[in-house]
């Protein structure tokens, strides 16, 4: 057998028990896949949340066993108990959420952890810690303990664990859902360099379309199926087939198909900005030019200084609802790994606004989050809400309650009642309401938060990722909350999961008037939502504004590990190659809009 993964007819089965601990059904997770992975291949695997593709993951580092049909790995059944170690060496696993991979004290020692446990000699071990480390960008946290990293941090150590087994194989199961760009940028292109150097053979799975761009084939799947594979370009030629099944083409795939349709010559499948680029100049000689414009204004000199950007807005005179003032912390004080998370943080949410706060990974986001939630006091400063500091004296944390509703990273994690409506009902029992009250509220909460009527009576842990964060929004919302601060909210969710749930977000800032502070890492999520922005970077704010002026800060963000908006970046580029786009592009309908104009 020649191929690494060799799979027929693969079976696989999630018994749903009730309330008594019985079996009530069963759900087929892998429903006869067959899938051929040669040594050295480069794969992305694409699906909307339930598709089975973590569940296919699982079955290829022997997390899972077979329930029908056959499996192979590296040459070894896979349905064996006795292979399991050796196939756990063949193929390494980079699961989504980090804390389920580390184990030790200390970022070198949980590196360390995996070559220790396959006999690696203790010399060749710290070779390849420090070359993990490297490969991933956290050589400076190598005495950091991992719990007092961020979320994307941990992510990157995890990486650095599996990286330093050197296995023939590397499974990454939505490994950079939680880093900043730069990270994602990082991380992709080490397991491309594996792949390249070692002929390491990378199995991606994403829900990034841009991620799976470079992978020599994509194997799209559904409810179980492999319902279409090919390369890149053949895969995304099926733009419409990918839409009916909650997926969706890059950004740069996505305009260039639309730009077709009004007539331009152009490739029917692109797949990168470079080309994209290449064939609109080749367009502009072909069509004799393009009309006027006021070219995009380029960022500073590279050595520019971060600054505050005021908002060009007048909204000065609105009311702040929630004002952070001053505010620092610091993790571990007076121990080894102290680490100081903030520095002399403000930060103001006017009522009604949709607030960015973003940042590169371990900028202090969640910890500023946190504090704002009034789960982390500060160290000095001080948090005003409407005039009354949270941190003072006589406070009521409930009334904080009553009017802030805080969702974390992964907020189906904040799931743990018998029933989705009981779950929801939870917050205001908590707040002193009566059942049948609490009942109400939350039935009113599931509407609003777009919860169909057929999932209240199901176990909340039955339904999908998107419906999951649906649920504890809704959770949120059933205490009518005025503020509303979302953690990463998207982090795992597909393509139709993430736009279901800004317009759910859009729809509750608009026509509710809640007021939203949004932490994220996805530079598009906020250029289409945020009418304010605020950029964090080692723990103090650095810029300060309207998206339209934040992005036009290319050079600062990019010196912080951020990226602009895939649309304001392509703007961007074409505006540096001569295609006059106009001022403050961000958006990718702002782009499609501003072509229009442009192009003869």
């Amino acid at each position: 057998m020649t191929n690494f993964v060799e799979a027929k007819e693969l079976q696989y089965q999630y018994q749903i028990k009730d309330e008594n601990g019985e079996v009530c059904r069963t759900v087929d997770a892998l429903a006869g896949i067959d899938l051929e992975i040669a040594p050295g291949e480069f794969i992305a695997i694409l699906g909307a949340n339930g598709s089975g593709k973590s569940t296919l993951a699982r079955h290829l580092n022997a997390l899972l066993h077979p329930v029908g049909g056959m499996l192979y790995i590296d040459g070894k059944d896979a349905s064996l108990l006795e292979n399991e170690l050796p196939i756990r060496k063949a193929a390494g696993m980079v699961f989504q959420n980090p804390d389920n991979q580390l184990v030790a004290g200390v970022v070198e020692e949980d590196v360390a952890f995996g070559p220790e446990n396959i006999g690696v000699p203790t010399e060749e071990i710290e070779k390849r810690v420090e070359e993990s480390l490297k490969a991933v960008g956290m050589q400076s946290y190598r005495f950091h303990s991992p719990n007092h990293l961020s979320g994307g941090q941990k992510q990157r150590i995890a990486i650095a664990g599996v990286l330093a087994m050197h296995p023939k194989c590397i499974i990454f199961d939505e490994s950079t859902a939680m880093l900043d760009p730069a990270g994602r940028r990082e991380v992709l292109e080490a397991a491309h360099e594996r792949n390249r150097k070692d002929n390491v053979t990378i199995i991606w799975i994403t829900h990034f379309m841009e991620e799976a761009a470079g992978a020599d084939r994509i194997y799209v799947m559904d409810a179980g199926h492999i319902v279409l594979t090919g390369t890149p370009g053949e895969v995304f030629a099926r733009g419409e087939m990918l839409s009916a099944l909650g997926l969706e083409l890059p950004a740069v795939t996505r305009l260039a198909k639309d730009l077709k349709t009004t007539g331009l010559p152009l490739s029917d499948t692109i797949l990168k900005r470079e080309q994209l680029t290449a064939e609109l100049l080749k367009t502009k000689e072909s069509f004799g030019g393009f009309v006027h414009g006021a070219a995009l204004p380029r960022s500073g000199a590279d050595d520019m200084e971060l600054m505050d950007v005021p908002a060009k807005t007048d909204r000065d005179q609105e009311r702040i609802l929630l004002d952070a003032r001053k505010v620092s912390f610091t993790y571990g004080s007076n121990s080894p790994y102290q680490a100081q998370a903030l520095r002399v943080v403000d930060l103001q949410l006017k009522k009604g606004s949709f607030h960015a706060l973003i940042g590169p990974t371990g900028s202090g986001k969640s910890t500023l989050v946190q504090i704002l939630g009034g789960l982390q006091k500060p160290e000095r400063g001080h948090i005003f809400l409407e005039g009354e500091d949270i941190y003072g004296q006589g406070f009521s944390k409930k009334k904080l309650r009553s009017r802030l509703g805080l969702v974390f990273q992964y907020p189906e994690y904040q799931l743990f009642e018998t029933t989705v409506l009981r779950d929801v009902a939870f917050g205001p029992g908590n707040l002193g309401f009566s059942e049948e009250e609490a009942r109400e509220k939350a039935i009113q909460g599931l509407k609003a938060a777009g919860v169909e009527e057929r999932f209240w009576e199901q176990s909340p842990f039955e339904l999908s990722g998107g419906e999951k964060r649906r649920v504890a929004i809704a959770g949120v919302l059933a205490m009518d909350p005025e503020i509303l601060i979302m953690d990463e909210p998207t982090a795992g969710l597909d393509p139709a999961g993430r736009r279901s749930l800004f317009s759910l977000l859009t729809e509750l800032n608009k026509e509710r008037g809640i007021t939203i502070l949004l932490v994220s890492h996805s530079m598009d999520d906020v250029a289409e939502c945020a009418d304010q922005i605020t950029v964090l970077q080692k723990g103090e704010v650095r810029l300060n504004g309207s998206p339209e002026l934040i992005f036009r800060e290319k050079a600062a963000l990019e010196k912080m590990n951020l990226a602009l908006p895939e649309a304001a970046a392509i703007a961007q580029e074409l505006s540096d190659c001569g295609i006059p786009i106009g001022r403050d592009v961000y958006t990718y309908e702002g782009l499609k809009k501003a072509l229009g104009r442009t192009i003869c």
